[in-house]
């Protein structure tokens, strides 16, 4: 087989592999193509986990005690909060390592008060007792530091700015995501997910009990396990999901509908588990919102977690769709664009070598095909961010983030 015909097969699965993960892009962001790993520790082993790594794991007396006297997760009551009382209290609390940079906060949220905690630093003001367990550490360290001081809502984040899994619409920034978050939102709900997207973790995502190892959920063979260790008297289901990747907000009385001595016998299960820091982290990954919320499946609408959780309202669910297939339209675009100079540059370069022969047989991409391209890629991303802004533009609206959403407003109600 001649050089030329070898070119063709393997141009043709690349092309079809790259339009298939547009594809899925198009509909719900990136998508992680290795393990996910913060920057809290290790990466996820190569070596297949056994499924008797907990076995040993003894909780301490104490917590032993208090765990059985308390129910393992209340269930979650509404708190009606007036919305001119008073101004709210935030706290944003961060997981960063050493190497993290973590200067963006004081730059774009001077405001904010902050819990920035040092999971590798045992000398940092703020620090867990361990480097364990990548941000669970951290979160379960903050809630059992400040039990007794939370302020209204607090949101738990990762420390880099930038990441494939905060929100598209908020061209995954954490500092907007800060700046917009519904802290009402919050305080209706108790808990938030900070990623509205859905995938991946909704609507179905672990599996507790699954025998056959999932390179993308390599936790999943351990957690029905673990999730008897957590919660002793609660049946194992079937299914865990939310959407990843562990950044959140809670109320104060969320929080404190635990007893602290809950959130100090998790903690020491993270401590003790002979689980590695990252599986170990990953289990918390799909338990969270059973944690707080006493379901094992919270997965919220994806328009009303933008609208009212970060006031980015189109005006209605056929608008909102319209820009996801807006954007896939974009990303088809702009992988045809990138097939054609694929085959522009294969042609160049067997002309440069010598190949005469070669690049006389290689497909000839269609002439002036690559700026027309190039002008419906312009249109599009121009299009895609002028209907961005306006429906930021109309979420900062409080009536028509309430009235796009059938909930109740009167005059006064805030954001």
């Amino acid at each position: 087989m001649t050089l030329a015909k070898r070119r063709f097969p393997l141009l043709a699965l690349a092309s079809f592999i790259t339009f298939f993960s547009l594809y899925l892009l198009g509909r719900s962001g990136p998508w992680r193509s290795a393990p996910q790993t913060f920057g809290l520790g290790e990466m996820i082993p190569d070596t297949p986990i056994s499924t008797n790594q907990s076995a040993g794991l003894a909780e301490p007396e104490s917590q032993l005690q208090a765990s059985e006297s308390q129910p393992q997760v209340p269930a979650p009551t509404q708190t009606v909060y007036d919305a001119t009382e008073r101004n709210l209290t935030t706290r944003l609390v961060i997981a960063r390592t050493q190497e993290e940079n973590v200067d963006w906060i004081s730059e774009q949220l001077p405001d904010v008060q902050t819990a920035i905690y040092v999971a590798d630093d045992p000398n940092a003001p703020l620090h867990p007792p361990q480097n364990k367990g990548h941000e669970v550490m951290v979160y379960l360290s903050y809630i059992i530091d400040h039990y007794d001081s939370l302020p209204d809502v607090s949101l738990f984040m990762h420390a880099h700015r930038w990441a494939w899994h905060n929100d598209d619409l908020l061209e995954n920034d954490a500092a907007q995501m800060v700046k917009r978050l519904n802290a009402r939102r919050v305080l209706r709900e108790g808990y938030v997910n900070l990623r509205c997207h859905w995938y991946p973790g909704c609507p179905e995502w672990m599996h507790p009990g699954a025998v056959e190892e999932d390179a993308e959920k390599r936790e999943q063979l351990v957690i029905a396990q673990s999730w008897a260790e957590l919660f002793p008297s609660e049946p194992v289901p079937s299914v865990l999901a939310q959407p990843c990747c562990a950044q959140f907000a809670l109320s104060r009385d969320r929080i404190h509908q635990l007893p602290l001595s809950k959130y100090i016998f998790y903690r020491d299960w993270v401590l003790q588990t002979p689980l590695s820091d990252s599986i170990s982290g990953r289990i918390f990954e799909y338990v969270w919102q059973y944690l707080f919320t006493g379901q094992n499946i919270v997965c919220p609408d994806q328009r009303t977690c933008y609208c009212d959780g970060f006031g980015v309202c189109f005006g209605g669910n056929d608008q909102f769709e319209d820009w996801f297939r807006l954007r896939y339209d974009l990303r088809v675009t702009e992988n045809e664009l990138f097939n054609w100079e694929a085959k522009a540059k294969a042609i160049e370069d067997a002309r440069a070598e010598g190949r005469l022969d070669e690049a006389s047989q290689l497909e000839v991409p269609e002439l002036g095909r690559d700026e027309q391209l190039r002008q419906q890629i312009s249109a599009l991303k121009d299009e895609l961010e002028s209907r961005r802004l306006q429906a930021i533009a109309r979420g900062d609206d409080p009536r028509l983030r309430a009235e796009e959403l059938g909930r109740p407003w009167k005059e006064g109600d805030g954001f």
